[in-house]
């Protein structure tokens, strides 16, 4: 069911997907469609995937679903926000298959054929994981895939266990307090979590990602939660594919959230879309006459 809300040009439409692996559970989501009154069969839609302790219009997201070209789709995972759950800080997979959901649910309801995911820090492991699964299928239709602040070493998250070392003994789990959509969330993450979170197997990426595909990465150099190294080795990974292309982007002044910075992504975003359309994408560092800047 959806509730329907003018904003701008554009229609915006709250919308609650059943689950069909959790019983009583809705994945809850905003649709933005620039031609409401089009048919949306075989039109282009956008995937915008939150990150940890996030939620569909944090940081940059909604901002950058209100400005894009083209009709998207954000969304809760299970356990954040709107979205009923337990949250967990591994268990990846249960975040595939919410958006393997969120994705069967838009073909059969509306027609969308799904173009291009936007995905951080956890959403864009996210992504990657359903994009090298399903490439011969729902897939294969993606063009773009936008990895922001996007982990690659999995097992570098003990190093955050190994700092909090004396709670994690002490209390049999660590505490991390956030607020989210402006309510105080607590999250406990346990030796399990951390396990669990290590485990995934972010190497696909070298054999299992389709090669068509035009990535950019866009990573901020203060970074302390995912290493600014981790973008180097995903420039590495996308960069030796044909004849998809790989854009690397490092901004100097930003943190792992882009904090106070939400234009440099959505900006970068916008214009490196339109450098696709105009067939000017190569791969290499970031370069555009918008800031004549790297």
């Amino acid at each position: 069911m959806s509730s329907a809300a003018e904003n701008t040009s554009k229609k915006t439409t709250k919308v609650t997907i059943p689950h069909t692996v959790e019983q009583g559970t809705t994945i809850t989501g905003v649709l933005e469609q620039v031609a409401p009154e089009e048919p949306s069969q075989g039109r282009r839609i956008a995937l915008i995937l939150h990150g940890a302790m996030g939620h569909k219009d944090y940081l940059f997201q909604k901002r950058l679903a209100q400005r894009l070209p083209i009709d998207s789709f954000r969304f809760d995972f299970r356990g954040n926000h709107e979205t009923p759950g337990i949250w967990k800080y591994g268990h990846f997979l249960d975040d595939v298959a919410d958006l393997e959901i969120v994705v069967a649910y838009l073909q059969k309801e509306y027609g969308y054929v799904i173009d291009m995911l936007v995905g951080h820090s956890r959403g864009s492991v996210v992504s990657l994981l359903w994009i090298c699964k399903h490439r011969d299928g729902d897939a294969k239709t993606v063009r773009r895939y936008v990895n922001v602040s996007g982990r690659y070493r999995m097992t570098k998250v003990y190093d955050d266990m190994n700092a909090n070392k004396e709670q994690l003994e002490r209390q049999g789990f660590i505490e991390r307090r956030a607020t989210v959509a402006r309510k105080p969330f607590v999250a406990r993450i346990t030796k399990e979590d951390y396990d669990s979170f290590a485990s995934v197997d972010t190497s696909i990426a070298w054999t299992q990602f389709p090669a068509s595909i035009d990535v950019l990465t866009l990573h901020g150099l203060r970074d302390a939660v995912v290493p600014p190294y981790d973008a180097f080795i995903f420039g590495r990974i996308y960069g030796a594919r044909s004849p998809g292309t790989h854009t690397l982007r490092y901004v100097e002044e930003a943190d792992h959230n882009f904090t106070g910075m939400p234009d440099e992504v959505n900006d970068t975003i916008l214009e490196w879309m339109a450098q696709q359309e105009r067939n000017e994408l190569t791969t290499g560092l970031w370069h555009t006459g918008l800031r004549n800047k790297l």
